[in-house]
Parts: C-alpha cells; structure tokens; sequence
C-alpha cells in the first residue's frame, strides 16, 4: 500500500498497460489485494469483506461487498465476473454477471451472489467471490434508418437454429 493510501493495481495486457487505481475500504483491512493467479490470467480475484460469516440459502442472493473502490480509466471498463469453480462446485453465481464497472463510478464493488443449488452456501471472510476483467471500450453512434440490410438469420431470435 503507498502512503497516500491507495493500492495501485497495474494491469498489463499484452499490448498494453493499464494502470488502475485502487482504494481499499475499512471492511478491506488484512485481505489481499486483487490480483492474477497466474501469468495468463484474465481476471483479477475480489474477495468477501464481510464483517461476519453468512450463509446464502438455496434460490437467494445476497449483496457481498468487496471493500474496494477503483478508477478506472476513461475509455475503459471493469466487467465483474462469476468464478467458475463456484458455478461447477457449488452452484453459486451472479444475478448481473457480467457486470459493468463503468469509469465514473467510485464506489465499493459489490457483488450479487446467488445460489442456484439446492444446499446453503457459506459465504466467509476473504473468500474469492468473483473476478473483474478489464476491457477498452467503443463508443457508438445512433443513426435512425427506414431500413436494415438482409442477412441470411433475419429476424431469428432465440433458438431459431435448434440444438444440432
């Protein structure tokens, strides 16, 4: 931790190098800073900074704070993301995954777990809870037309193409 009392957290993709500044909260204190588990990593772990150990029910969700804040830079976001052992282990995901962590946005992560199995789940202090992947992003542009081109999909919409 720097004096200033931000963590900085440096993400460096391949071409790239993104620094992201972090501040760890009060509900933070003795957990890890997120960080990649391996060299190719995607995603950077978050972790529970609850206070107290909970249990989330079967077909619940409860909201899980991070007890960190981040800014990230313009023309970027943070997409949060479920843990796959979580989702194959346990059953546990998120109701908004991914979610989005816009560039403006300065306030403590939070992330909805939910229990999709039939078993309660505990959920403790400093467990990894979710992932957060960093993405550069393209504005758009809106131009109304009267018309789209033809594709050979059309309009076909969910399960148009069937299961084989």
């Amino acid at each position: 931790m720097l004096a200033t009392g931000f963590w900085l957290l440096a993400i460096q993709p391949m071409s790239d190098h993104l620094v992201v500044e972090i501040m760890p909260l009060k509900n933070a204190l003795g957990l890890p800073v997120p960080h990649y588990q391996t060299e190719h990593s995607a995603g950077v772990d978050l972790y529970a900074a609850v206070e107290a150990d909970f249990v989330i029910e079967p077909g619940r969700w409860k909201l899980v704070p991070t007890g960190i804040a981040v800014a990230i830079p313009e023309g970027y976001e943070g997409q949060v993301r479920p843990r796959s052992g979580l989702a194959l282990k346990h059953g546990i995901g998120m109701l908004n995954g991914p979610g989005t962590i816009d560039a403006d946005y300065r306030g403590e992560i939070g992330i909805i777990l939910f229990n999709f199995s039939e078993q309660p789940f505990p959920v403790n202090r400093g467990d990894r809870i979710a992932q957060m992947v960093f993405a550069k992003l393209t504005k758009a542009s809106f131009r109304t037309v009267d018309g789209l081109n033809e594709t050979k999909r059309g309009a076909g919409g969910f399960g148009h193409t069937g299961v084989k």
